[in-house]
């Protein structure tokens, strides 16, 4: 972002402007006070647990080149103060910090030269996100969001992060309720949007129309001359795609007749998998940083999205071979005798069964441990999606189940329905799921950690990668 604070301004429509430095061009902007660099715009954003208007002083001593708030965020003390201290700054005053801080990243993508991508789904998204931004890397420099800051701050956030001389920009759009992706689409006008999948997931606050009706939503945006590149896999994701723009595109990991066809074609390494990949008739092969037949649907994604996009059958591959996923994505480790899947960022029944899959193949005879953890955000499908999920829990076979949060009972009742016999383990804290795993007897073979973010699940497999692994690499000397 390159604007000056009078350009600034307009661009939100702020109702205010205190201060004398209107053609200041801040280094970026900043919705923590806490992390603020020197130079930074900025916002203060009212949320359910703090107001950043009482963090506006602190983000003025951190060096914020200006403020945007919603009402004056100093005492008149404060102000006559900072008018007299060397270093006092501009105050922009509008109705909605949320919404300037949209207008403002709106203004910024109709100025910039980049190819904007749109990315949304229930299940997958951030992990498209990444890989299609490394594999677009090959071709130019390329901007994205900071893993799933995708929501009506951390969207605008991400895209004025950008300097918008890049070639590419590819920005993940995440919504929980009816409203959002208008609210997120029409700020980013995707030259490309892809709809990846729809599942169960955050049916709590998108129940009324489903969620293929407002993740398709994001279409209605695509700009002038631009593609919509949908999942043919999903009947009603196709139905309402076709509803909201006219020209869709669609890829399948089902129809081999497919304009833009994937499937597995097996494990490659500990970690990585092969996948068979035709785009437009052409026909080559992909290695890419995880494993699984569920993968072939984000594989096609990618490798369709970077087609269009002009990229070479070549390019693809060497993206996809160079590329990296997110901490808590899919992340694998070795650690002591123990293949540790740290998977642990979110959840819902459509990744959770996927993943639960491929963590069945990926321990290929091995003991299997499972430490599972409450799909938040279902609302009236919590209690059906959580028996499911232990009927596919039981599928894979684990040697134990151990279980972080709510639905307990259903999970526990799907496990008996589909045969498992086994103990489901309740735990609260890291201290009690490794007490509990030491007394399993179990010292090696393949962990997963699944679960939704609220869960914080990481703290367990800190522990786990701390102590339980730490005391078996003491023994195997």
């Amino acid at each position: 972002m390159k604007l000056t604070l009078n350009t600034i301004q307009n661009a939100m429509g702020a109702v205010g402007f205190l201060g004398d430095a209107g053609d200041v061009i801040p280094t970026g902007v900043q919705t923590d006070s806490r992390v603020l660099k020197k130079g930074e715009l900025f916002f203060c954003i009212s949320g359910e647990r703090f107001d950043g208007h009482n963090f506006a002083r602190l983000a003025v001593e951190h060096g914020a080149c200006a403020v945007v708030a919603e009402r004056p965020p100093f005492s008149m003390d404060e102000m006559c103060s900072m008018e007299c201290e060397e270093g006092g700054v501009p105050l922009l005053m509008v109705r909605n910090s949320v919404d300037a801080l949209g207008r403002l990243a709106a203004y910024h993508r109709q100025q910039t030269s980049a190819t904007v991508v749109g990315v949304t789904g229930t299940a997958g998204k951030t992990t498209v996100k990444e890989v299609l931004a490394q594999v677009l890397s090959v071709r130019g420099e390329t901007a994205r969001n900071h893993l799933n800051l995708n929501n009506q701050i951390g969207l605008p956030v991400s895209m004025l992060a950008a300097t918008g001389e890049e070639r590419f920009w590819v920005m993940e759009a995440g919504i929980s309720e009816p409203h959002d992706m208008d609210e997120l689409a029409g700020v980013l006008r995707p030259d490309l949007a892809i709809v990846l999948n729809v599942g169960s997931g955050h049916t709590q606050g998108l129940g009324d129309k489903g969620v293929a009706y407002y993740k398709a939503r994001m279409l209605n945006y695509i700009a002038k001359g631009g593609v919509g590149l949908v999942s043919g896999d999903y009947p009603d994701l196709v139905r309402e795609a076709r509803r909201n723009f006219r020209e869709v595109r669609l890829f399948s990991v089902k129809d081999p007749e497919a304009t833009y066809f994937a499937e597995y074609a097996g494990p490659e390494s500990e970690t990585h998998g092969r996948y068979k990949v035709r785009l437009e008739g052409r026909d080559f092969e992909i290695v890419a940083p995880f494993r699984g037949a569920f993968a072939a649907e984000n594989v096609v994604a990618v490798a369709a999205a970077a087609y269009i996009l002009g990229l070479k059958s070549e390019e693809i591959i060497k993206g996809f071979a160079d590329a990296r996923l997110p901490e808590k994505r899919f992340c694998c480790q070795q650690r002591g005798n123990w293949l540790v899947i740290d998977d642990s960022y979110n959840a819902n029944p459509l990744s959770s069964a996927r993943m639960l899959e491929t963590a069945s193949e990926m321990a290929g005879g091995r003991p299997l441990m499972l430490v599972m953890g409450e799909m938040r955000e279902l609302g009236g499908e919590a209690v059906s999606a959580h028996v499911q999920l232990g009927k596919n829990m039981a599928e894979a076979a684990p040697e134990a189940v151990f279980w972080v949060g709510g639905h307990a009972e259903e999970v526990r009742r799907g496990l008996a329905e589909a045969g498992w016999s086994g103990e489901m383990q309740i735990v609260q804290t890291p201290e009690d799921f490794v007490n509990r795993f030491m007394d399993t007897g179990l010292r090696a073979g393949l962990v997963l950690f699944k679960g939704s973010r609220g869960n914080k699940l990481e703290r367990l497999v800190e522990a786990f990668c701390v102590e339980p692994c730490k005391l078996e690499e003491g023994d195997a000397v």
